[in-house]
C-alpha cells in the first residue's frame, strides 16, 4: 500500500507519538497504530521510534499499511429487499440488525454476502470485500442504500454523493422535547480522542451537515424527527442529535444508559434519491418504516 505522511503542529507538541498520530488522522485506532510501531511499521522522520517517543513540532510521522488479506466472500440466500434493480444500479431496504459488508467478527450474513448470491455483476471498485458498495449504513440502523452494478455506475454514485445531490432522508426517534420545529446541525465530525470507538464533534474532524424537521412530539420524553444528510460522515446523525442534546432512542454507543429497549438505535433511512447513471433521470424511493419501528410509535402515541 501506498505510505501516508503527516507533520506535527503546534496543538501536538509533546504527545506521545500513538495518541498524536491517531489524533491527525481517522482511519486507524489507536491500538492499531501502536501494533505498527511495535512492529516498526511507523516512523519519524524516516525512523522507527518507540511507542512512548514524545513528538516535536515538524516532526514527520509515516506510515505504509501492510496489505490485509482479502477475505473470501461467501454468497448467502438472505432473502434480501430489493426495491430497484436494472442493469447499472440496484437499491436494497437493509433490515436492522445486517452489518453492510464483511469485517472481523461478521464474515457471513452480511448485505454484501446476499448481494453475492443475487448476482454477480457488481463493481470492483472497492475489492473483493465491498463489491458494489458505495456507502454505508450501520448495523442496527435499517432502511435503502444503493449499490453499484459496474465500475461507471459506482463513479457516477460516488460523485452524486460527493457533490451532495443524493437526497438521503433519516427517520429518527430521540430523548427529549425538540421545541423547535425544525434545524440545522453543521459541526464537523472526527474520531473521538477519549474513545477511538466512538466519533464525535471535533475541532479537526470534516466538515458535516444534518438538516432535521419535527414530524411528531411525545409529550416531553421524545421527539419524532425525519434527517436529511448533506454529507454522509460516520455515524453522522448519531453524532449531531447528540451533540444538541436529543441522543437517539436506544443508542447503546452515543444515547443514555436509560432508554428503551429496541436492540439498537431507532434509525431507518426511509427515502433515497440519486441520478441514474446511465439515463441520466432522477430516481427516488422511499421505504416504510419497519414493523417494530411503527409498533414503537404506536406504543408511544397510545402513552402521550
Amino acid at each position: 500500500m501506498t505510505a501516508v505522511s503527516y507533520t506535527v503542529t503546534q496543538e501536538l507538541n509533546g504527545e506521545r507519538i500513538d495518541k498524536a498520530f491517531a489524533t491527525m488522522q481517522q482511519d486507524w485506532s489507536r491500538s492499531q497504530i501502536q501494533t505498527w510501531l511495535k512492529d516498526s511499521i511507523v516512523m519519524v522522520n524516516d525512523e522507527p521510534v518507540k511507542t512512548k517517543y514524545k513528538v516535536k513540532v515538524g516532526d514527520v510521522i509515516s506510515v505504509t499499511p501492510p496489505e490485509v488479506e482479502p477475505l473470501e466472500i461467501v454468497a448467502e440466500d438472505l432473502n434480501l429487499e430489493i426495491v430497484y434493480e436494472d442493469s447499472d444500479v440496484l437499491v436494497v431496504n437493509k433490515p436492522k440488525g445486517m452489518v453492510v459488508h464483511p469485517a472481523p467478527g461478521h464474515a457471513t450474513g452480511t448485505l454484501v454476502n446476499g448481494l453475492m448470491y443475487h448476482c454477480k455483476d457488481l463493481s470492483g471498485i472497492n475489492g473483493v470485500a465491498r463489491p458494489g458498495i458505495v456507502h454505508r449504513i450501520d448495523k442496527d440502523t435499517s432502511g435503502l442504500l444503493m449499490i453499484a452494478k459496474n465500475d461507471k455506475a459506482h463513479e457516477s454514485l460516488v460523485q452524486q454523493l460527493v457533490d451532495k445531490t443524493v437526497t438521503r432522508r433519516y427517520t429518527a426517534l430521540v430523548h427529549g422535547h425538540i421545541p423547535h420545529d425544525k434545524g440545522t446541525i453543521d459541526a464537523p465530525i472526527g474520531r473521538d480522542s477519549r474513545d477511538r470507538q466512538k466519533m464525535g464533534i471535533v475541532d479537526n474532524g470534516k466538515h458535516a451537515v444534518t438538516h432535521f424537521v419535527v414530524t411528531d412530539r411525545f409529550g416531553v420524553d421524545y421527539t419524532l424527527v425525519q434527517c436529511k444528510l448533506e454529507t454522509g460522515r460516520t455515524h453522522q446523525i448519531r453524532v449531531h442529535l447528540n451533540y444538541i442534546g436529543y441522543p437517539l432512542v436506544g443508542d447503546p454507543k452515543y444515547g443514555p444508559r436509560k432508554t428503551i429497549d429496541f436492540g439498537g438505535q431507532v434509525l431507518h433511512a426511509g427515502v433515497l434519491g440519486f441520478t441514474h447513471p446511465a439515463t441520466g433521470e432522477y430516481l427516488e424511493f422511499s421505504a416504510p418504516l419497519p414493523a417494530d419501528y411503527e409498533e414503537l410509535l404506536k406504543e408511544l402515541k397510545s402513552n402521550y
